[in-house]
């Protein structure tokens, strides 16, 4: 029996495939897998991303929607909302319901509406703003703010990696 994540998951694979969405591109891992997604981040023009190619896996929960997946960067990236393993932070993946911390309103975080496109669009923002009040990346995030140049420099040389892949 096909559950209903499967049969969202497939029918939002298909419809990015009949109308790409500028900036990113998704496939999936395995074709027998409808769980692991492979997706291609195009760094944002006008960005310090700019011309990166991010490559990222999206891991979707059984009960998607209503548990949001998990997006880590297989690529390496340099940025404050973005750990030192790949996992990204971002209030929208960050499960339903109040933040028990008080930081992000329910209305920010995970809700069932949510695609893969959403998710994409909502991290290409992040790369273009970073939020350096809650990074998950903290080293980033003190050069963001105390030392730009050293930062700039550190996002090129990803860039640069990104290219050559």
């Amino acid at each position: 029996m096909t559950d209903q994540s499967t049969l969202l998951l497939r029918k939002q694979l298909n419809d990015l495939k009949k109308n790409p969405v500028e900036g990113f591109s998704a496939g999936l891992v395995d074709d027998d897998d409808i769980y692991i997604w492979e997706v291609l981040i195009i760094g944002p023009p006008d960005t310090l991303y700019e011309g990166g190619f991010f490559k990222a896996h999206l891991n979707f929960p059984k009960d998607y929607p209503l548990r949001p997946p998990k997006m880590k960067f297989v690529t390496e990236i340099w940025h404050p909302n973005i750990d030192k393993n790949g996992e990204v932070c971002i209030s929208i993946l960050h499960e339903p319901g109040d933040d028990k911390y008080g930081y992000e309103k329910a209305s920010e975080r995970w809700l069932p509406v949510h695609t893969v496109e959403t998710i994409l669009i909502s991290v290409i923002s992040m790369l273009a703003d970073p939020n350096d009040e809650s990074p998950a990346n903290v080293d980033a995030a003190k050069e963001w703010r105390e030392s730009f140049l050293n930062f700039k420099r550190k996002v090129a040389q990803c860039v640069r990696k990104s290219q050559e892949i």
